[in-house]
């Protein structure tokens, strides 16, 4: 493509307009339409980007054939059916996590995607963050040796959600990472949590991963907690390493620790605490480098990192844990 990309927003909730600000300031792409069924979402945003047009149909604007790409950031539980109406009306398609809430949608989808042959990207924003980015630079180098296990804390006193609860709406972002350090796909998997302010609607959830290789994985997600916490650690035979996206100038932290084998003690294993450094990384947005990617891939025609397949992946760890916390609840118990 030589033109401008010409992209549509649906839905201006909490994230919508926050992707229409980026697509509307990215070079090679203009924003066409923003498009949400509240009147009100429309008045309030329509003014701030006078540039595109406004509509609450989004028939409306699968029936223009200048449109190239839809990016969708509604509800949750619609995000699977309008995704498929965005393919097959041979548009390119955005759409945010989890881009769905179950394997068969999800599948769904994938398949969707596949006969289109349009470009299908799920918006795992964190697997285009360059703090995640040198992280896993720095694993996938040997700097940490063979990784023996990964945890993760995105907690907050955050926003209660009626149609989601914190594995499905904080999970997302934590287990596309996991999967893309890892490299693999997790063969055990157990999960629990409670319901402390909407009865059956976790707040605070536990999960384990459990990898053929060995590797492990825990995840803390709430959003019922007094910390604001963005981070992961990533525990290695050699080194151990974080990422603490609240951490305003050290994003990455590596540390020269572990147990080293003292072969004159027959064998022992002594304690090492050497060097902590920071490498630096880039304070470019990660969501202006999420919408770049997704336009870049439309032109290239090359598949996105987070296709429908990574999606897919994430949704069958997410639906796989939902069933272990179901099967570990109170309810379920008694």
């Amino acid at each position: 493509m030589t033109d401008p990309v010409q992209l549509a927003v649906v839905g201006l909730g909490y994230w919508g307009p926050n992707l229409a600000r980026n697509f509307d300031r990215l070079p090679g792409a203009e924003l066409r339409w923003i498009c949400d069924e509240s009147a009100e979402a429309r008045e309030r945003w329509g003014p701030q980007l006078r540039n595109s047009r406004v509509s609450g149909d989004l028939d409306e604007l699968l029936a223009d054939p200048e449109l190239d790409a839809v990016a969708i950031a509604t509800h949750v539980p619609s995000h699977s059916e309008l995704a498929i109406r965005v393919l097959e009306a041979g548009k390119h398609c955005f759409v945010e996590k989890p881009m769905a809430q179950s394997v068969a949608e999800a599948e769904r989808v994938a398949a969707a995607a596949e006969e289109s042959g349009r470009t299908f990207m799920v918006g795992h924003l964190l697997e285009y963050h360059p703090g995640v980015e040198k992280l896993k630079e720095i694993a996938d180098a040997g700097e940490l040796g063979d990784i023996h296990y990964i945890y993760s804390n995105r907690l907050n006193l955050g926003v209660l959600r009626t149609d989601e609860n914190a594995l499905w709406s904080l999970g997302a972002h934590d287990v596309s990472v996991v999967l893309r350090l890892a490299g693999e796909e997790p063969s055990e998997m157990s999960a629990v949590g409670e319901s402390y302010t909407q009865p059956g609607i976790e707040d605070v959830v536990f999960a384990y991963l459990r990898f053929p290789s060995g590797l492990a994985a825990h995840l803390h997600l709430s959003w019922l907690d007094p910390h604001k916490e963005r981070r992961f650690t990533v525990v290695g035979s050699k080194r151990m390493a974080t990422f603490d996206d609240m951490d305003t100038e050290r994003k990455v932290t590596v540390y020269d620790k572990g147990f080293d084998q003292d072969f004159s003690s027959y064998g022992e294993y002594i304690a090492r605490s050497g060097d902590i450094w920071s490498p630096r990384v880039t304070n470019a947005e990660p969501l202006r480098l999420e919408t770049q990617h997704f336009v870049d891939r439309i032109r290239d025609g090359q598949p996105p990192r987070s296709d429908a397949k990574s999606g897919l992946r994430v949704v069958r760890v997410l639906e796989a844990l939902q069933r272990s916390l179901e099967e570990s609840s109170r309810a379920a118990r008694v």
